[in-house]
């Protein structure tokens, strides 16, 4: 007989078992649990079909037609759920935990599983922890001109020990015009907001988490509000390295003629902003692959922005650290020094 558990149930005590969202391929794609398996009751369709017949006519008429979706397929659910939980045991979940996933808990439960539990409110009840659960831990945030190496920096405190949550990675997106550069898709706003929330429930919350300054957006997905108002209340440790180190890191990270279609759209992207004859000068550089020349035009421009930005915030709130060089295990040394002191 399947039992109900909680979301933090299921995140404490079933991880280890398979995970099988039933909701219909868009509802998935839009956003999942990071660990779930999609095995659908209905395809987009079919779930579209029924939606409208239980708004047109009733709720025993979309029963039905469900039931005629759902029956030639009770064979391949058995097949397909073996393959996700050859042991027999699995976690089952809807968008909110109704008729959808307690027919399929059900139908596994009498067709050979030995342990079945459905998820209470679903989805949503995943929703609801990765969009609110942000209040209980420190933060410490790390911002710095463009081509800083924050990210590398990140990367660093992370291996001395402590708590670090990469934003851009998780948006696979590095932030600016160039940020999609050698980059996956994006995920959608709503699974970015999942898969943050599935690290930082690991986060304890007794130590900091160190996390990058960003904008609202990363790209095209949007950081959860709770976070990034509580990144915006604490203080921020802002570094602050010579353009020509930093216009060399870029050529570092951007410089590769595979790129080179990419980088002039870039380019294009900020025109308005770099000023025509600035643009002019970037794409000419570009097509002679004079990179470290581009990268400076490029950061007069992202210098200027920061530059409006910090003098949006509260000044007291702001901690400038000079450092020489992009030198990554260095500078995370320096940065955790400074930060104890403030």
């Amino acid at each position: 007989m399947p039992q109900d558990i909680s979301i933090e149930t299921y995140l404490k005590q079933y991880q280890d078992l398979a995970l099988i969202d039933v909701r219909s391929p868009g509802e998935f794609d839009k956003g999942h649990i990071p660990s779930a398996i999609n095995i659908p009751l209905f395809s987009n369709d079919e779930r579209a079909h029924v939606g409208t017949v239980y708004k047109q006519q009733s709720k025993e008429k979309a029963i039905e037609l469900g039931y005629t979706y759902v029956n030639p397929k009770l064979e391949d659910f058995i097949s397909q759920s073996l393959k996700a939980a050859s042991n027999k045991k699995a976690v089952i979940h809807c968008w909110r935990g109704g008729m959808r996933s307690h027919a399929f808990a059900q139908h596994l439960s009498d067709n050979g599983f030995e342990e079945v539990y459905v998820i209470k409110h679903g989805y949503k009840a995943y929703r609801r922890l990765a969009l609110n659960s942000f209040g209980d831990h420190q933060i410490k945030v790390l911002g710095g001109y463009t081509g800083s190496g924050k990210t590398h920096i990140l990367h660093q405190i992370k291996a001395r020990g402590k708590q670090v949550l990469d934003l851009e990675k998780l948006a696979n997106h590095k932030g600016s015009a160039f940020g999609s550069i050698g980059q996956d898709m994006q995920p959608s706003t709503e699974q970015f907001e999942n898969n943050i929330y599935w690290q930082w429930r690991l986060f304890d919350k007794t130590k900091p988490v160190w996390l990058e300054d960003e904008s609202p957006n990363i790209g095209n997905v949007n950081i959860p509000m709770h976070l990034f108002r509580k990144m915006r209340e604490v203080p921020l440790i802002f570094v602050d390295i010579k353009k020509e180190e930093r216009a060399n890191h870029l050529v570092e990270e951007y410089a590769d003629k595979t790129h080179q279609e990419k980088l002039i759209d870039s380019v294009q992207r900020i025109s308005k902003r770099l000023g025509h004859e600035a643009t002019s000068k970037a794409l000419n550089n570009l097509k002679q692959g004079n990179y470290y020349d581009v990268a400076l035009l490029t950061l007069n421009y992202y210098d200027k922005y920061y530059l409006r930005g910090m003098n949006r915030r509260d000044a007291k709130k702001i901690n400038i650290l000079k450092l020489d060089t992009i030198d990554h295990a260095k500078n995370a040394q320096l940065i955790l020094e400074f930060a104890d002191t403030i």
